[in-house]
């Protein structure tokens, strides 16, 4: 599998954990032609703290059931923004309150937003 197809396939479960965990907003970013952090940044909120942890639980156990294994995971106590990073994909699980606050959709703008059926 190529790099890139790699990546994808990496979203799609990442996107699907969310959608089944009834993740608010799903948005998908590629970001390969302007940074080298990672192909495509996840964002992603939910409604309280409970629902965040769940959120990030079930992306983490589905991407290790498919053998990618997260290198950091970070703000899982707060549960305010939860970062999964898988290197080729990034994973951001806010609250509603930080995500507006952070507007990581507005920062990555000059990424190309993707939708479901293009993943």
């Amino acid at each position: 599998m190529s790099e890139k197809n790699e990546s994808l396939a990496m979203a799609k479960i990442a996107y699907h954990a969310l959608e089944e965990k009834k993740a608010v907003d799903i948005r998908v970013i590629d970001i390969r032609d302007i940074s080298v952090i990672a192909d495509y940044f996840i964002i992603a909120n939910g409604t309280n703290k409970n629902q965040v942890q769940a959120i990030a639980d079930q992306v983490d156990e589905d991407m290790h059931k498919a053998g990618y294994e997260a290198k950091s995971n970070e703000g899982y106590s707060y549960a305010n923004w939860i970062l999964l990073d898988y290197r080729d994909i990034v994973v951001h699980v806010f609250d509603q309150e930080n995500r507006l606050f952070y507007d990581l959709e507005r920062i990555w703008r000059d990424g190309k937003e993707i939708s479901f059926d293009q993943i």
